[in-house]
Order: structure tokens, then sequence, then C-alpha cells
């Protein structure tokens, strides 16, 4: 089975790129975050002919917005991660399919709004961190994508690419992160590439070009299915199009 993750960066602007991602890759589900519209905005009629089934959450006013596409059944469980009532931002969409749980996250960036912004960004991770274990103590095969805002170590940014305070790097985002790899999820993409993880993110201007970036999206993995795993990677072609998102597509893929 395979999976993906695409921060696409306005899905109305998107959709050739997404459409060849989609040829180049054909992953069972994919998941697709800052889709930048309404929910009845959401192009499906412009992606009718790729086969797949699509659900979309967008958000009033154009932010945020989450959707996932599967070429295989599933069943949609949840529209917005639990633990915060009055948190209307769509940032968050669990299916079931093939006999897993998948869900596809936009986590908050936190360096906006102030102090309020990032203390949002980590509740949401304290609360994304309890859904999993939830999933996990129910002993459900687990996958989790999509846009983090987070480098987990030092090696998942380029060099001075940005302050030691920021959000994406703060000591506490990544003490959060942790806490989900200790719930005993893999970390995809770093397990299969250990030493070369590429960067899933490059600001515009220059950054793609001298290789200024960052790895903010991932993929984690339950047990059961990282043990299965038999490929991870990041489509940097994507990115090196016309007119691109910032952001590569991520994908990951399991045996039996």
């Amino acid at each position: 089975m395979r999976l993906a993750s695409f921060n696409v960066n306005s899905i109305r602007r998107r959709v050739p790129h997404l459409t060849r991602f989609l040829a180049r890759h054909e992953p069972d589900l994919v998941f697709l975050q800052e889709l930048k519209c309404k929910t009845e905005e959401f192009p499906a009629l412009e992606l009718a002919g790729t086969g797949y089934r699509i659900h979309a959450l967008g958000q009033t006013g154009g932010r945020n917005g989450v959707a996932v596409l599967g070429r295989v059944d599933f069943e949609v469980i949840a529209e917005a991660l639990p633990g915060e009532p009055e948190d209307t931002q769509a940032r968050f969409l669990a299916v079931r399919a093939a006999g897993i749980t998948a869900a596809g996250i936009y986590l908050p960036n936190g360096n906006s709004g102030g102090a309020e912004g990032i203390a949002y960004k980590w509740r949401w991770m304290d609360r994304l961190r309890e859904w999993a274990a939830a999933q996990l103590d129910a002993f459900t095969p687990l996958a989790i994508l999509g846009d983090f805002n987070v480098c987990p170590t030092e090696r998942d940014l380029a060099p001075g690419a940005l302050p030691p305070t920021d959000a994406l790097v703060h000591p506490e985002s990544r003490a959060r992160w942790r806490a989900l790899e200790h719930l005993g999820l893999t970390d995809a993409l770093r397990a299969l590439h250990p030493t070369d993880a590429p960067y899933t993110y490059w600001d515009y201007g220059a950054a793609f070009e001298t290789n200024r970036g960052l790895r903010i999206d991932h993929a984690l993995l339950s047990a059961e299915l990282a043990e299965r795993l038999a490929a991870s990677a990041v489509d940097v072609a994507a990115r090196a199009e016309d007119q691109p998102s910032d952001h590569a597509p991520v994908w990951v893929e399991w045996t039996g």
C-alpha cells in the first residue's frame, strides 16, 4: 500500500501539479494540506478524471484546509482533532482504509499570533499525541502524514536556515515530536534515509536552487506498518516544476 502527503499551498492553483504527482506515483491514499479554499470551492470536477474519490475539508476565509483522495475505499472517521471543541481550524482528517487508520494533518506553524500562536501549536501537538495513543492502545495499525511544521533535529534543516527561537525548531516543539515517536511511531523517511533524508520544503526565491530547505513534512507509522516499510521518498521533481507549491510531496509504501 502506498500513502502520500502533499502541502499544495492552494489547491486551485496546483491541480496540474497534483494530477501529475498522482500519475507518477499512483498512491492509494494521498492527504493534502493548505487547500486555501472553502469546502465547496475545492476543484473536484477538475480532478474527476483521476479516478480518485475525494473528501475535502476547507475553511471559511481561505485559510488552512485538508483533504484526502483515495483510489481505495475509505471511511472518514474524524474531521477534527479531539480535545479542544472551540478549535474550528481545518487541520485534521482521519480515515479507515484497507485495515488501517490514517490521518492527514496540517500542524500549526506557531510563528504567528505571538505567545498564543505557539501555545496553540503545542496544545495541538499534545492533542495529537493523545489521539495517536488512543489508536495504538486499540491496536490499530496507524499512519499519520502531513505538514508537521517541525524540523525534528538539526539534520532536518539547512545550516542557519532558521533561528533557534523559531517555532519549527523550538525545544518544546521538538520535545513534542519525540513524545510522538516515544509512543512507538517510526519516522518513515528517516528510517530508510538515516543520513540523507531529503528536505520537503524550500521557500520561494533561491532556496530551492541552493537547497536551503527544511524537512517538515513527515510520515509516522506504527510498528505493524513500520516493520513492513519498503520505500519512502520525497518527490523533489514536483518542487522543480513551474509555479510549484513550496512543499514537495512525501510518499511511503509498505508490503503485505
